[in-house]
């Protein structure tokens, strides 16, 4: 290689390491990864196989330490926001019925993501669910993503009398989701809880 070339090759490699660097500059410190859950699909209850169509919406962010309860003046590293959409086409009443609901909490795990959210709006034959507090789980799988939701068979107790009915909801408890979405597609974006505030 002559001079001139050499000099050629030095300067597009100094220029290539200059504009890294500034590049690198500009961006500053990463931002740390936030936990969130968005999406819309169909899904199907492999146990009840029937005509219907269920569909659930989320979109949920966590929001660390931002709802203090009793005993946690600083709120749960689990805390959210957000909405869960609720759909349900009944074949045999050829009907639709929705719900809607403000999350409550969120966890996730690569892949994967419990939250749970207060529900606000609810139509007819479901409309006793307003103030009730659902749970649901999310596996984020490519085309093979899956839903899991905390009523129909899977969230029941015994009263004193030994008596079963459905069982209260605490934050982020759903069970795995075990229900194969049919059409639409979630993400999970998992980020680990954070560490108490100091001070």
């Amino acid at each position: 290689m002559n001079r001139s070339r050499k000099l050629i090759a030095l300067t597009l490699t100094a220029g290539a390491v200059l504009s890294g660097a500034a590049v690198t500059a500009d961006a500053g410190p990463a931002r740390p990864k936030v936990a969130r859950v968005t999406g819309a699909a169909d899904f199907m209850l492999p146990f009840f196989p029937d005509d219907d169509v269920r569909h659930f919406e989320f979109d949920a962010t966590a929001a660390p330490y931002t709802r203090p309860v009793d005993g946690a003046p600083t709120g749960l590293p689990t805390d959210a926001r957000g909405t869960v959409k609720i759909s349900h086409y009944v074949a045999a009443w050829k009907k639709t019925f929705h719900a809607e609901g403000t999350v409550d909490c969120l966890v996730t795990a690569p892949g994967m993501a419990t939250l749970t959210a207060k529900i606000t709006k609810a139509e007819e034959p479901v409309e006793d669910w307003v103030g009730k507090r659902l749970g649901f789980s999310i596996q984020d799988h490519g085309k093979h993503d899956r839903v899991g939701l905390s009523w129909t068979v899977v969230n029941l107790d015994q009263n004193a009398k030994g008596e079963w009915g459905d069982a209260r909801v605490g934050t982020c408890m759903a069970p795995a989701p075990f229900a194969p979405v049919t059409k639409g597609d979630y993400k999970v974006v998992h980020a680990e809880l954070p560490e108490l505030p100091r001070g």
